[in-house]
């Protein structure tokens, strides 16, 4: 059984860490990190797509058919609450822009 979403996880994950990393470092060189949690939960979600991005990538590469199946199903679930965590700092960025 082939790898089904394995390679599609792993170029979206890695475009969408880029991203996160891109909104720390502007909130970081706008200086409003003071009392701002969007950087917070962005370096949350970041991870879990870091964790996404190397489960899906082991996923494609194992021989273990076995091992195969539950590295993508977890790369899956680490990419469907990355993308619900993503929405959620959309939604706070919006928030922060909209009360100024």
């Amino acid at each position: 059984m082939a790898n089904k979403t394995s390679q599609h996880i792993l170029g979206t994950s890695a475009n969408l860490l880029g991203f996160c990393l891109f909104v720390i470092t502007s909130l970081h060189l706008t200086n409003t990190t003071q009392n701002n949690l969007i950087d917070e939960f962005t370096s949350l979600v970041a991870l879990l797509l870091t964790i996404s991005s190397v489960a899906s990538f082991i996923s494609i590469r194992t021989e273990n058919k076995k091992r195969e199946f539950r590295l993508e199903q977890i790369a899956d679930y680490l990419f469907v609450i990355s993308l619900v965590g993503i929405f959620g700092i959309i939604m706070f960025i919006i928030l922060n822009f909209w009360n100024r």
